[in-house]
């Protein structure tokens, strides 16, 4: 029997949570609490119910049993504040609130990608590609974020050339250590070809490998090896890029890709922070992250104040702290986020990511809605292949009161990150609203709620459309 909810595998018969196709480490006591929770998800749980079933009856006190909790509510990438999955109700019963479906197939029998196929993608009439994962044969599992972040930027750099189109990290980081099939992943994600590869990091040196691979047919186009010091880790990024555009394309405009000259910082301590940074929203964005992550960004400006998009992350980090309600001193935390939008664009303003970051921190606190406006339309002309982009235009256009702008925004970029139905669904649902198709905005809100039941936002939306209906 297997119970699967979000990106995790809950494997009873092995007694096994996996989460994409990870394996994450439990204890027997937690294991069966996680179970219990899931099999029950219809009702709520008292603490009695759980005093019966886990521990056989006998008391124990409330800090055990609370931390038994908290332990399940982390191994699931949930959070006591967040409560997306294992949700807190009146006099402290609880209940398991995700979406669950239900496997009765043995795992031995099935591939362990063997995931319900989402519906296929059509291509589009221009070059587009999927980056999956790279392996991290560094021999240390502290180094994955390394090789995550060596994709990021691979990313970046070919989401910078004009006609080809690129699909989200998000989207692509679903099939992470996971056996794939690559025409598979063309059919899912609309892709025509996707790039597979390994990083292996030493002290001081980095090697990365790359193969690119046709979809339709599954033939291997180009494979080629980079190697050099970690001083040189920007520019080899550069080549893979240029590389695989080449391939695909060869009248593709590669000149827009930014080479190692033009980087942002030359301090290798505080561009592998800003990597760690960029990990954890990969993996769920709770306040419990944000906090996580903004350590990080303090640390790498600490070596570097002037790195650009450590200061526009971070300027995100406390809009979003905003957003959800998570912050203590509203005021306080508006000043900082502007304070480090303004500094980043000073310091890094011909960067797409930084112009992004920058425009919606201005938008979202009640800044120059025009300057907003302008730069957003600048990032996305250097980089138009940047669903991120697109998404916090989607909201800008509505802070603008441009409601049917920003649902087309919102649909080109969920084209390129397909994985990402929450963000681009609570988009289009309030892009609706404010156009009065409440109808509409319904269908998308209920639409984003499946798939984050414990994310504020889209609630405040749909309760006012009830309203209003």
């Amino acid at each position: 029997m297997e119970f699967v909810f979000g990106d995790h595998v809950l494997d009873v018969d092995r007694r096994e949570l996996r989460r994409r196709g990870e394996l994450i480490a439990l204890e027997p006591q937690v294991f069966d609490l996680l179970v219990y929770l899931v099999r029950n998800r219809g009702r709520v749980v008292s603490r009695d119910d759980l005093l019966e079933a886990i521990w056989g009856g006998r008391i124990v006190s409330e800090s055990t049993m609370t931390s038994r909790i908290n332990a399940a509510r982390k191994a699931i990438g949930d959070t006591g504040g967040a409560q997306r999955l294992i949700r807190t109700v009146p006099r402290k019963d609880i209940r398991f609130v995700g979406v669950v479906q239900e496997d009765q197939e043995p795992a031995d029998a099935r591939s362990i990608a063997a995931d319900p196929p989402r519906p296929a993608l059509a291509l589009l009439d221009k070059p587009s590609i999927a980056v999956l994962p790279f392996a991290n044969l560094s021999g240390d599992p502290e180094q994955e974020y390394f090789a995550d972040g060596m994709v990021e930027e691979i990313i970046t750099a070919l989401s910078r050339i004009g006609g080809l189109f690129v699909i989200a990290r998000n989207s692509t980081f679903t099939y992470k250590g996971r056996a794939v099939d690559v025409k598979q992943v063309g059919r899912e994600l609309g892709v025509r070809y996707v790039l597979e590869g390994s990083v292996r990091k030493g002290r001081q040196r980095v090697r990365i490998a790359a193969q690119l691979i046709d979809a339709a047919t599954d033939a291997h186009l180009w494979a080629d090896r980079f190697d050099g010091s970690l001083e040189d880790v920007f520019e080899l990024q550069d080549k893979v890029a240029i590389s695989v555009a080449g391939i695909i394309e060869p009248t593709l405009q590669t000149a827009e890709i930014q080479l190692s000259s033009g980087r942002p910082t030359t301090n290798l301590t505080a561009y592998e922070l800003y990597l760690r940074a960029l990990a954890p929203s990969a993996k769920g964005w709770d306040k419990e992250q944000i906090i996580k992550v903004l350590g990080c960004l303090r640390q790498a400006l600490e070596r570097d104040p002037h790195y650009g998009p450590a200061l526009g992350l971070a300027a995100i980090c406390h809009s979003d702290l905003d957003v959800a309600g998570w912050t203590e001193d509203e005021e306080a935390n508006r000043a900082a986020a502007l304070a480090l939008a303004r500094r980043a664009l000073q310091t890094a303003g011909a960067y797409p990511d930084v112009l992004c970051n920058v425009a919606y921190v201005l938008a979202y606190f009640g800044e120059d809605i025009a300057v907003a406006m302008a730069l957003i339309d600048r990032a996305l002309e250097l980089k138009p292949s940047f669903a991120i982009g697109w998404w916090r235009s989607g909201w800008i256009r509505l802070m603008k009161g441009q409601p049917e702008p920003a649902i087309q925004h919102f649909e080109i970029g969920r084209r390129l990150n397909p994985g990402d139905m929450l963000g681009f669904a609570q988009g289009i649902g309030a892009g609706h609203f404010f156009a009065k198709r409440f109808e509409e905005a319904k269908a998308a809100l209920l639409l984003a709620l499946e798939q984050g039941p414990g994310w504020v936002p889209p609630y405040r939306f749909l309760a006012s459309c009830y309203a209003q209906m």
